[in-house]
């Protein structure tokens, strides 16, 4: 690896606080030598103590310098510049972890991923992460893949089912008709910041969820499909990536009435 990445910086300054706490304990010995002569009146191995700890003092000092010196590393435009994405997922590749790039996220099914440069962060799943070692972040990926989604897909459907149909109704449109999931986005996403809570990219993960647990009936009985045919030759399609990476487009929605 590269000594310009932020794994290598953080290697070598675990390397360098490794060494400064050898010396410090060296010291903390010396320090425990010079106790005990002194509780039992050793006045000889005394000195010889206090001696070898000022002398390690001054050891562990050079060291303390050298870990503060040898931090020189630019997290900030590492982060800002997105050498920090680049780095990440080529650490989930080296790990065999899935996890790709879309829409300035990342994506490693079934979390979503997003980098935040001002403060030198990442967000899980809209969980602020400070601990941004890339072999550490994808550690954690790995783990929650081996999780099941903590995702609802009986109550989205329900809440699709309702956004729908408010969309339907504002074009006019027949009970059962297809319409764009950027409309019924749009209406889950009405109220003032709503789509920064809720953004495009998670909503299309959360239907990739749920077209994959084979929930398509709402409690009413209706049924979901999601139509794609005519409307993805339009524009405002969603996309986003399976688990095995390849990408998944979304572009409509429809609620079938059930028979009567």
């Amino acid at each position: 690896m590269s000594d310009e990445t932020l794994e290598a910086a953080l290697q070598a300054a675990e390397r360098d606080a490794e060494a400064a706490l050898r010396s410090l304990a060296a010291v903390t010995k010396e320090a425990k030598r010079v106790k005990a002569a002194a509780v039992h009146g050793n006045v000889r191995d005394l000195q010889q103590a206090l001696d070898a700890a000022a002398r390690l003092a001054d050891q562990a000092g050079d060291a303390v310098r050298d870990l503060r010196d040898g931090w020189r590393f630019d997290a900030g435009g590492w982060f800002a510049s997105g050498d920090y994405t680049k780095e990440l997922l080529a650490s989930a590749a080296e790990t065999g972890v899935q996890a790709f790039e879309s829409d300035q996220r990342i994506l490693s099914y079934p979390v979503i991923v997003q980098i935040s440069p001002a403060d030198t962060s990442v967000l899980i799943d809209r969980k602020k992460e400070r601990r941004v070692r890339p072999s550490v972040v994808v550690k954690q990926l790995a783990a929650l893949q081996q999780r099941p989604p903590n995702f609802k897909p009986e109550a989205f459907i329900e809440t699709l089912a309702a956004a729908y149909d408010l969309a339907v109704a504002a074009k006019g449109a027949r009970r059962g008709a297809p319409v764009k999931l950027v409309d019924t986005y749009g209406v889950l996403t009405l109220l003032p910041g709503a789509a920064r809570e809720y953004t495009k990219p998670e909503f299309a993960r959360d239907l990739y969820l749920l077209d994959q647990s084979g929930i398509v009936q709402t409690k009413d009985g209706r049924r979901m499909s999601l139509p794609a045919s005519a409307l993805t030759r339009g524009s405002g399609v969603l996309t986003t990536v399976t688990r095995g990476g390849q990408t998944k487009v979304y572009a409509g929605i429809a609620f079938e009435e059930p028979p009567s």
